[in-house]
């Protein structure tokens, strides 16, 4: 049986998983207004989806496992020596249909969990966003897309059996259709470099040639984090700060509060700290956290952050 033909099943069985998810009592936040959570981001969302003042995010950024059927490893440094550990496994026993259905029950309840002028970046590849783009049309509405963000990067590895595959999908969609989004500018490059003078055109010129501002396109060119990058966490499949940054500038504000429940080695609460954002965060893998603790501890200069326990529920941390 094709996935195609199971996703009614797929729609029917992730709304089931969502409304069966266990409720609790929403987490603390920490003195900086922040929440990370250690665990399944399905109780995370269900026990945030049942505040009353629930409808609280701004803009949520996830980065979940890609459907890429590997086990992903980071190479950590303790006590000066490089050790790699297990950082999160992307396999599925029931193939497609059940990433789709662990991946929609969560899409839901962080619907459920967003301002009405909120906007979520889904970030995946080519193994599963045709799926998920459907996905997305059924459980935030086909008007509500707003943008199918190209990023490229440059990366080793290629192929003999097809084109080199250097670029991931961010879709983004609204919850409805008036939405918070502030427009971003780049460079464009006049033709020959030249000075076109037209009226009322504003011209710049630069070590390159001259150039206009113009809204910002929706193909990305943002180089992945390097080996000798002082960002680099060893942690499998991190994401730059720069690409972070900009989903945060054109879609929050300083003082906003963003979300990412798959927050991986904490590229996402390393930008909201420097940025003046408070955020929600989580992530099963403990190695993830640990890793989010530290470029946390390291920003705030407070070393207490690394040792204290992740952020329970209902607890007073």
């Amino acid at each position: 049986m094709s996935v195609i033909s199971r996703f009614p099943e797929i729609i029917e069985r992730a709304a089931l998983l969502a409304d069966e998810a266990y409720i609790t009592k929403p987490p603390l936040a920490d003195k900086h207004g922040n929440i990370l959570f250690e665990g399944d981001c399905l109780e995370l969302l269900k026990a945030l989806a049942s505040d009353p003042e629930a409808e609280k995010v701004q803009t949520i950024y996830i980065d979940p496992p890609f459907f890429s059927e590997s086990d992903y490893d980071a190479i950590i440094e303790k006590d000066g020596e490089k050790q790699k550990k297990h950082a999160y496994r992307d396999r599925w026993k029931d193939g497609m249909a059940e990433y789709l259905i662990e991946l929609t029950a969560r899409l839901i309840l962080m619907k459920n969990v967003m301002r009405s002028d909120g906007l979520i970046f889904l970030h995946l590849d080519w193994h599963a966003v045709h799926y998920v783009k459907v996905i997305m049309d059924e459980v935030f509405g086909e008007k509500n897309f707003v943008n199918e963000i190209v990023w490229q990067y440059k990366s080793g590895g290629s192929s003999k059996k097809h084109l080199a595959r250097k670029h991931d999908t961010i879709l983004v969609y609204s919850k409805t259709g008036k939405y918070k989004f502030i427009p971003l500018k780049e460079k464009s490059y006049n033709r020959g470099l030249k000075p076109y003078r037209f009226k009322g055109v504003e011209e710049f010129r630069d070590d390159i040639g001259w150039y206009t501002l113009v809204n910002m396109k929706d193909v990305w060119q943002i180089d992945m984090v390097g080996r000798t990058s002082g960002e680099r966490t060893g942690y499998a499949t991190q994401k730059p700060e720069k690409l972070i940054e900009r989903i945060l500038e054109c879609s929050s504000e300083e003082g906003d509060l963003v979300a990412d429940f798959y927050c991986g080695s904490g590229t996402l609460p390393a930008v909201c700290a420097r940025t003046g954002r408070r955020f929600i965060a989580s992530d099963k893998g403990a190695l993830a956290i640990r890793t989010t603790k530290k470029r946390l501890s390291e920003f705030y200069g407070d070393p207490e952050i690394e040792e204290q326990m992740t952020f329970e529920f209902g607890s007073d941390a």
